[in-house]
């Protein structure tokens, strides 16, 4: 069996191709790399900032330089236009851990949004840099708090609203409705509700990082509400994670009256 591709091998191909192109302005490395949570599974989070008219000649260079290491196993581009404005594809390599998935995303460089806060994504690991645009853009701490408390406004507005879904479907039997609208209308809230508290600036990242984010005791009482050893026990999980839900969000809405 031939010696699987590393991480170090990829990324040095890939500058060695982007760094000598006069419209290649920066390339880093985003995800795992920007927490120092590299690890065997970790994939390649890989950003490069390209003259506007440029995208499709980097991304060209990119997948020329990945063929040289490895065939393709998977390719697969998101359609534009993207959610977040930029050209964006993934791709695993026949010669490579599966782990090992490239994401990545190139950037116009008349974009701003290039995911650079710290306090959200991390610090970028830089490649190269040829006109500063990896530069972290200022941070409002006040306006970031406003942003919370309008979203917790929010949740608090419909969060009673839909409970009725996962009562009327426990009553029927219907025990997979249930556990969906339980999962979506109950546990999602109530985890984003916890993550303004102990993890605000990841507040909409759902359960990604949470292991990492939020202590061991809450992990745990989280993990018992997801994890329900049979469907007999979703009513009383139900009635727990919407009082806990209710709790803390009181809890953070003085929180935030407070800082106001």
């Amino acid at each position: 069996m031939s010696k699987l591709i590393k991480r170090n091998e990829i990324l040095s191909v890939l500058e060695a191709a982007l760094l000598p192109l006069d419209y290649v302005q920066a390339m880093w490395e985003g995800g795992a790399a920007s927490f120092d949570r590299v690890d065997e599974w970790s994939d390649l989070d890989l950003q490069i900032v390209t003259d506007d008219e440029r995208v499709e000649d980097a991304r060209e260079v990119v997948e020329q330089a990945l063929l040289k290491l490895s065939p393709f196993a998977i390719r697969y581009e998101l359609p534009q236009p993207t959610w977040h404005g930029h050209y964006q594809v993934f791709i695993t390599l026949e010669q490579a851990s599966p782990f090992l998935m490239v994401d990545l995303v190139i950037m116009k460089a008349s974009n701003p949004n290039r995911f650079l806060e710290p306090e959200i994504h991390g610090q970028a690991v830089v490649h190269f840099d040829k006109k500063g645009v990896t530069k972290a853009p200022p941070w409002d701490e006040n306006a970031w708090r406003k942003k919370l408390a309008d979203r917790l406004g929010s949740m608090v507005a419909v969060f009673d609203l839909f409970q009725p879904l996962v009562d009327k479907d426990i009553r029927r039997g219907r025990w997979l409705d249930a556990l969906s609208f339980y999962q979506g209308m109950t546990l999602r809230p109530l985890v984003e509700a916890l993550r303004m508290k102990y993890s605000p600036h990841h507040y909409n990242f759902h359960t990604r990082y949470i292991h990492l984010e939020l202590p061991a005791e809450v992990v745990e009482r989280l993990m018992v509400l997801y994890f329900l050893p049979d469907p007999q026990h979703l009513r009383v999980a139900w009635e727990e994670a919407m009082a806990w839900f209710k709790e803390l969000t009181a809890e953070l809405a003085g929180e935030f009256l407070e800082g106001a």
